[in-house]
């Protein structure tokens, strides 16, 4: 008796834990694209699959996402492209609203806006997606490629983003997070942790963008106190991309040939990275350089750990005021980590023995770089107590690409 109580109360269970009816609903590319795709989101239940056929969808409005559980998943990144060059508004090419989504093996190309945004969308995974503008670096492309934001759980793998006026990979306002093995190149930013808590960025192939890595935290937004990320096992090779971002953006002032770029965020690790030829510097090291009104806002880095990478080259071609003057200082190539000097004595940053560092010397916080009176440095050690086992996304997350 007791075994068929158990059974029948496992029974609901079960069927609340998998959707009986789940289905694939197939979409062709050809006539009428638009509506046929933007019809199968909609209609589609938790747990089904909404599966893209092979060949270019032409689209002219934005599509959207707000049913739970369900997969969006083409017949490969370079099989499969949502083509968004006669998009007529403004808005994404993409906006996902709902939790447990997953979009995998499409690609998404030249949106006027974002390429794909998910807002408030817990355990979102993105899984061999590509989102590009074919015409190169402009100002006038979309500010992100792939863009989570206000999230609890992503995964970012195996991505491949270009283009991108702000970031090419962007996660904002959100925490347990995983990027990882993307490859990502010509775009302002290549990936930028921004506002956001344990994120573990690793593996990933950065290259040719303004900068290559930022971890960054702002005022001013919903979510302050962005902390605990490790940067790790990643090639950060040759971002020497100008910088063509719109003029008062943020990621407007970060200096073109940056590698890896930390500013105002807390606990930030630093570590088995290749950094090679990234011309300006290897690692740069700041404080938030605006104005601010914000009393909750701490706009100084603190305890950023620049541990056991590979360095070569880079520190050439510095995009610094005085750049060329500095760099004949320094014997032809600046030291290979840049600080602006500010931050709590002691607490701001640690280097490796060995390893160079310029401390730009700034006045205080808001002083431009032409302020800079620029000396070598020499950071305390400070003793990494973190557990990286503790940091990323869910392994749940990674469990639902295998399917």
């Amino acid at each position: 008796m007791r075994m068929s109580i158990a059974l029948i109360v496992a029974a609901p269970a079960l069927a609340l834990a998998a959707p009986a009816f789940a289905k694939v609903i197939a979409v062709a590319p050809g006539e009428n694209a638009q509506g046929r795709l933007q019809e199968a989101l909609i209609l589609a239940a938790p747990g089904d699959v909404v599966e893209l056929g092979a060949g270019r969808f032409s689209l002219t409005d934005g599509l959207s996402l707000d049913v739970k559980g369900v997969t969006l998943r083409g017949a490969g990144m370079d099989a499969t492209v949502l083509d968004f060059t006669g998009q007529q508004g403004s808005g994404e090419g993409l906006l996902v609203t709902s939790s447990d989504v997953t979009l995998r093996d499409f690609a998404v190309e030249n949106t006027k806006g974002d390429g794909i945004k998910s807002k408030g969308a817990d355990r979102v995974v993105y899984y061999r997606v590509r989102v590009t503008w074919t015409g190169g670096p402009k100002e006038t492309n979309g500010a992100y490629g792939i863009y989570p934001v206000s999230s609890t759980g992503v995964l970012i793998d195996g991505c491949k983003v270009s283009g991108a006026s702000d970031a090419g990979i962007y996660v904002g306002q959100s925490k347990d997070i995983t990027v990882r093995y993307n490859y990502v190149e010509q775009n302002v930013a290549g990936i930028e942790i921004e506002n956001s808590r344990n994120a573990l960025v690793t593996g990933n192939l950065v290259t040719r963008n303004t900068g290559g890595i930022l971890v960054f935290d702002l005022p001013n937004l919903p979510v302050m106190g962005g902390g605990q990320t490790l940067i790790e096992n990643n090639l950060v090779v040759a971002n020497d991309t100008p910088n063509f971002a719109p003029k008062g953006n943020i990621v407007a002032s970060v200096p073109r040939g940056t590698g890896v770029m930390v500013m105002a965020n807390d606990t930030v690790v630093v570590t088995g990275n290749s950094l090679i030829d990234n011309p300006t510097g290897q690692v740069m090291v700041v404080a938030y350089p605006n104005a601010f009104t914000d009393a909750r806002y701490n706009p100084y880095p603190r305890r950023v750990f620049v541990s056991s990478n590979r360095i070569s080259g880079g520190g050439t071609d510095p995009a610094l005021p005085g750049g060329a003057q500095l760099k004949a200082a320094f014997g032809g190539a600046l030291p290979p980590v840049l600080w602006d000097g500010l931050g709590a004595e002691g607490e701001a940053l640690s280097v490796d023995e060995g390893v160079g560092v310029l401390s730009l010397n700034l006045p205080k916080q808001g002083a431009g770089f032409e302020a800079a009176r620029p000396a070598p440095a020499k950071p305390r050690a400070l003793r990494i107590d973190i557990d990286p086992a503790k940091f990323g996304a869910p392994a749940a997350l990674g469990a639902r690409i295998a399917r």
